[in-house]
């Protein structure tokens, strides 16, 4: 089917020679073809953002508890006061690290928006080929070529 321009009119002149041509007409052809095309919109949604809240540190009896702890538990590791006095400190210390904590206390709902490619689909009427139509002696040729 792929044949040129030029091989159709060589064709078309040496059988001219050979008999009485008429008629001689030619034709495009085309198709439906379907185009995705990326179109960018923009989406929305409610989303639930959690809110948050900060605590300072320990309260004096939470810091207290620590240090009664941290004491009790590496006086009797050591055995000894020293190991007492250090396990005080670092219950404290403890203590008050663990409540510097971000705590939940609620939620509100936030538009959120992004820009999303969807495709949108598109039929376009596009060449597919030509033919040339023609008449030799009373007999009827369709050769296909593309331009």
């Amino acid at each position: 089917m792929k044949y040129s321009l030029a091989l159709v009119a060589a064709l078309a002149s040496s059988t001219a020679m050979a008999g009485n041509v008429t008629k001689v007409k030619v034709f495009d052809h085309t198709e439906i073809v379907t185009q995705s095309i990326p179109v960018t919109e923009t989406r929305c949604q409610e989303v639930q953002v959690p809110i948050y809240q900060q605590s300072q540190g320990a309260t004096g009896g939470e810091a207290l508890l620590g240090a009664i702890l941290g004491g009790l538990a590496l006086g009797t590791a050591t055995d000894s006061d020293k190991g007492a006095a250090i396990g005080a400190i670092g219950g404290a210390i403890i203590a008050n690290e663990s409540a510097k904590s971000s705590k939940v206390t609620g939620y509100k709902t936030e538009r959120h928006c992004g820009d999303v490619t969807v495709y949108q689909n598109t039929s376009v009427e596009v060449y597919s080929h030509s033919t040339i139509r023609f008449y030799i002696d009373g007999k009827r040729y369709v050769v296909p070529f593309k331009k």
